[in-house]
This record gives C-alpha cells, sequence and structure tokens, in this order.
C-alpha cells in the first residue's frame, strides 16, 4: 500500500564531523542531504537523526549523540531495521569499535549501510567488507606511525638531533646542534663542580644561586634559575658527550584503558655517536653517571644511629674551601674486636679541588668542640635585646610570588593551547578518507605535524613542572624562615632539646658555612667566620657573613634582618 512505513524501511541516520570541518562531503549538512537522497531513493523512512559535531571517530567514548543512537536501538525505541551513514570512517575509525557495535546492533535486528562505500551489513559480503576495511583503515594508521617512528630512529642512528627544543648550552641551526656560548660554559661548571668536588645537585644549586649565577634567557624562556632538578637533568642528559638518545620515553597503552595511551621514561634505550660537538667528554659524562648511580643509594648506619654530623659540609677546610664531612673512629675491644665506641670528626675528603690543587689538609677536628663554638655565636646573636622586634617585622613581611604565578599561567594557557592543537590535529587525521590516493602522505605529514606539538608540550611541562617547584620553595622558604624565627626567639629553650636531626636541619637551614683556623688559636678560637643564609646587620651596616672575634658580638648590635622577599 502506498505511503505505508513498514519495520523494514525504518531507519536512523547518523553523521559525524570534526571540528571546523566544512569541506565538500565532509560537512554536517553535506553529509545529511546525500543521506536523505539515498534513503529516499531506497524508499527508506528516516524516523531518527543523529549526529556528533566535533567528535573523533576514533573510539565510541565522548561522542554522546552515537551512544544514544545505539540505546535506542538497544531499547528498540523505533523498531528500526538499519542505521545509515555517510560513509564507514563516519560511523567508526577503531575495527574494535566497528566490529563490536556491529554485532550488537544486528544482535538487536539491525544493519549498518554505508551510502559512499556502498556497503550493507544485511548480507554477508557487506559485513564482510566493513571487517576488511575497518582493520585495513587501522592497520594503516599503526604502519604509518610504524614507519614514522622507524625514520626518527634512523636520523637518531644517523646522530642528528630529533626535534624539539635544543638542550641548554646548545642551539639549533637547520636542525643540527651547534655549541652556544656561555650556556655550555655552565653546563662545564655543573660538570665540573659534580665530578671533582663532594657537592651534590643542591648543593650546585645553591652554590650558583649565590655566585649570581643564571641561565642564559632567550624567547619565552624566563626561568633564570638553575634548581638542583634542573641540574640533574643536565647531568642525566647524555647528548652533553656528544651522543644521541633515541626511545628515552616511549608512548604506551594505559592498563585497563581503549585507546587511551601515555608517556613512559624507559628504563634502557639505545644510544648513537651524535654528528654535534660534545660539551664534556665522555668520561667525564660517565663519571657524573657512576656517582648518580652511586649517591642514589641510602647509606644504613648500623651504630650510634641516634648521632647526625650536624655541620657536616658546612664547616669548610681552611686550606681548599670546600666542605669538611664527618667521619667516625670505630673503637673495637682489642681482646674480642667487639665494638664499643665511636669518635666522631670533621675532615676534609677532598684530594683535588676544582683548580686541580692537591689539598693536604689532614688534621682531624673533634665534631663536639666545633659544634659548640657555633652554638655560642647563635646563641649571642639570639641574646641580643633588638632580636625579637626585628624577627617579629620580618615574620609580618608578606610573601611576593606575583612573577612566578604570572609565568605559571602563561605556561599553563600555553599548554593548554597545545594540547587543543593536538585535538585538532588528531582530529584531521581522523577524518581524512581511507580510500583517497594520497592518504598516506597526508596521515604521515600531520604525524609529523603531531609529533612536534608532543615535543613542544613535553618542553613546557617540563619547564612547568621547574616553575611550580620554585614557587613551592618559595613558600617552603618563607615558612621554614618564620620556624626558624620562632626557633631562635627560644633558642635557648629549644636546642637542647632538639635530636641531632632536628639539630643538623636547623643548622642547614640558618647556616651556610663556617669557616675555620688552620690550627686552635692561642685564645682558644676555632672558628675564623660564620655565613648566614639570612642577612644580619652589625654596627648599621647589613652583612650575611660575620668574623668570629673574641668580644666582636659582645659589644655590636647584631641584629638578624631577613631582606630577601622569597621567605
Amino acid at each position: 500500500m502506498a505511503g505505508k512505513t513498514t519495520k523494514h524501511t525504518k531507519c536512523y541516520i547518523y553523521t559525524r564531523v570534526s571540528t571546523n570541518m566544512q569541506i565538500d562531503g565532509y560537512s554536517l549538512e553535506s553529509q545529511r542531504e546525500e543521506i536523505l537522497s539515498y534513503c529516499a531513493y531506497k524508499k527508506m523512512d528516516v524516523v531518527g537523526e543523529y549526529s556528533d559535531e566535533g567528535k573523533s571517530g576514533k573510539n565510541i567514548a565522548g561522542r554522546p549523540s552515537f551512544s544514544q543512537m545505539i540505546e535506542d536501538v538497544v531499547s528498540g525505541k523505533d523498531d528500526v531495521s538499519f542505521i545509515v551513514t555517510y560513509n564507514l570512517s563516519r560511523f567508526g575509525r577503531n575495527a574494535a569499535d566497528v566490529i563490536s557495535t556491529l554485532q550488537l546492533i544486528q544482535d538487536y535486528g539491525v544493519n549498518l549501510r554505508c551510502v559512499k562505500n556502498s556497503i550493507d551489513s544485511s548480507d554477508e559480503f557487506g559485513k564482510f567488507m566493513i571487517t576488511i576495511l575497518s582493520a585495513v583503515a587501522e592497520m594503516d594508521r599503526e604502519n604509518i606511525i610504524a614507519t614514522t617512528m622507524a625514520g626518527r630512529e634512523q636520523k637518531a642512528r644517523e646522530g642528528k638531533w630529533n626535534g624539539g627544543q635544543a638542550p641548554y648550552g646548545y642551539i639549533l641551526k637547520e636542525g643540527l646542534l651547534e655549541i652556544s656560548e656561555p650556556e655550555a660554559e655552565h653546563v662545564r661548571l655543573i660538570f665540573d663542580k659534580y665530578t671533582h668536588t663532594s657537592m651534590s645537585p643542591e648543593d650546585i644549586a645553591l652554590y650558583f644561586q649565590s655566585s649570581g649565577i643564571k641561565k642564559v634567557t632567550y624567547k619565552n624562556r624566563k626561568n633564570e634559575v638553575f634548581t638542583a632538578e634542573y641540574i640533574k637533568k643536565v647531568l642525566d642528559n647524555i647528548t652533553y658527550c656528544g651522543k644521541i638518545a633515541y626511545g628515552k620515553r616511549k608512548s604506551e597503552k594505559i592498563e585497563g584503558e581503549r585507546n587511551k595511551f601515555h608517556m613512559v621514561t624507559q628504563a634502557e634505550y639505545p644510544t648513537y655517536q651524535g654528528i654535534h660537538q660534545p660539551i664534556v667528554t665522555e668520561e667525564v659524562w660517565l663519571a657524573a653517571k657512576e656517582k648518580r648511580t652511586r649517591t642514589g643509594v641510602k647509606w644504613v648506619k648500623t651504630h650510634s644511629l641516634a648521632h647526625e654530623h650536624l655541620l657536616s659540609g658546612i664547616v669548610r677546610c681552611p686550606k681548599c674551601g670546600f666542605g669538611m664531612y664527618g667521619n667516625v673512629n670505630r673503637k673495637k675491644n682489642k681482646k674480642d674486636g667487639t665494638y664499643y665506641r665511636d669518635y666522631f670528626y670533621y675532615q676534609c675528603k677532598h684530594t683535588k679541588t676544582v683548580s686541580e690543587i692537591e689539598c693536604d689538609y689532614s688534621k682531624q677536628w673533634g665534631e663536639e668542640k666545633i659544634d659548640n663554638a657555633v652554638i655560642e655565636i647563635i646563641s649571642k646573636l639570639v641574646h641580643n635585646p633588638k632580636f625579637a622586634d626585628a624577627i617579629k617585622t620580618k615574620i609580618d613581611s608578606r610573601i611576593d610570588t606575583v612573577e612566578l604565578e604570572t609565568d605559571i599561567e602563561t605556561a599553563t594557557k600555553k599548554i593548554k593551547n597545545l594540547y587543543n592543537a593536538k585535538n585538532r590535529l588528531g582530529m584531521e587525521l581522523d577524518r581524512l578518507d581511507f580510500s583517497d590516493s594520497q592518504y598516506s602522505m597526508k596521515y604521515q605529514d600531520m604525524q609529523n605535524r603531531l609529533n612536534s606539538i608532543y615535543d613542544e608540550i613535553a618542553n613546557l611541562e617540563g619547564k612547568l613542572g621547574e616553575l611550580e617547584t620554585r614557587r613551592l620553595n618559595v613558600i617552603q622558604q618563607k615558612i621554614k624562615g618564620e620556624n626558624i624565627y620562632q626557633i631562635l626567639i627560644n633558642f635557648d629553650k629549644f636546642f637542647a632539646k632538639f635530636t641531632d636531626i632536628e639539630k643538623k636541619i636547623f643548622f642547614k637551614a640558618f647556616i651556610e658555612k663556617v669557616d675555620i683556623f688552620p690550627e686552635e688559636q692561642p685564645d682558644g678560637r676555632i672558628i675564623k667566620s660564620v655565613k648566614f643564609t639570612f642577612p644580619i646587620y652589625i654596627d648599621n651596616e647589613e652583612v650575611i657573613e660575620i668574623g668570629w672575634e673574641k668580644n666582636h658580638l659582645d659589644e655590636s648590635v647584631a641584629l638578624l634582618v631577613h631582606t630577601d622577599s622569597s621567605i
């Protein structure tokens, strides 16, 4: 009967388009018009229209209209027999999703028709073609990615830089790394300090900051501070000894999640000889690597568990100027060899300095003698009558992180924009028609652009991490300073009750270095000078270091005043 609608003529139509995709044959309206013309020709009654705009077809998740359409099929809402779409790529581009969804709707008596591909899943050949085309599209994508990555690995084998921002100390010229001074000099100094002294990355960062050594800045790189984390990255970067690493970070599937991946740092990865000039020798880089590996293992004490070397690294050798470190002379019973007592002392352990001068200062100073002399200095400072007022003023001072927060906001916006660009490019990749004769070339070009965006994101996220760390450090320094001030006010009450580890933390926070005389002076003096982490005023002059003279602190006004806005 004319005009009568029967079950087998009812259908849903589905259209999908990525953001801003309005080219002929792909815009939502052009898809809809062609589908409706097809349905009219086939005498099919459209009882529902579903459309996802700006949605990727790589998986079902995130396509609300598609999901609603499948729910309506399962519920039997309109008793349809077909879903009609423009082509198979509009329905889905992931083979597993396409096959599983097709199986689901067929379980409810509904089949799929693709206008452009002339595919009908209601016959065996049509279902077979859907399976093949879905698999081919996914395999083609994977093969292009594999080919692209193989090309990048070949580039690494040839010793060429593989994309992304050049490491600090280098600049990129026509895709090749060239040494950039004075950045490279900073890199050499980091390796020199780390491999020729006992300085840790934290010590080197403090040395750079106290010496006024800052990063060279250009373009959008505003972070001038060498942080400990940044120094660790420099020490671990094999590029500096003339090598190229490949596959240090890889995209790996998130277990239990479909089509979701994340970047994972690999424990092992190949390295190749680079064509760029090294900044440090391979021997120096390997020495730094050995120390990084060795110092990463924490030493476990077996005796004198409560004891800490309070001023280890803070007391400086009177000859070479580097830190003296706590040591122990373990006495044993001569009869049976059993342990019975430890003697603790500070000693210079540097056989060489950075300038290659031999250090033969071998005197061992008893820790208790040095510690007590420093405690006496602090006690004289805190007993100054104007001390409490000065401390209160500094505790009430405001913390300034405005510039850091501005930089964090800027970096965050840039990362957001890059992710948006990545998603848009992903959608463009997704909407490519695999039946296009130039599909592979277009896909590879877009994949290269996508890799470049990933590199930019990685660099910016690293910079954002540094900014967040600096901001946190500023806040923590403020809190640390306030806590120290409170302790100093009540120094005599608290210090004696501290555990050794608490005393060590206090000293490290309050004192940068202690210089000593080579020998104890005739009047009993040991300490030559003390440099504090907080500036003090003596005789109306701001200083951060004072000479320890017998009555100097008794006769002068020593007022602890902090002028750094970061605390």
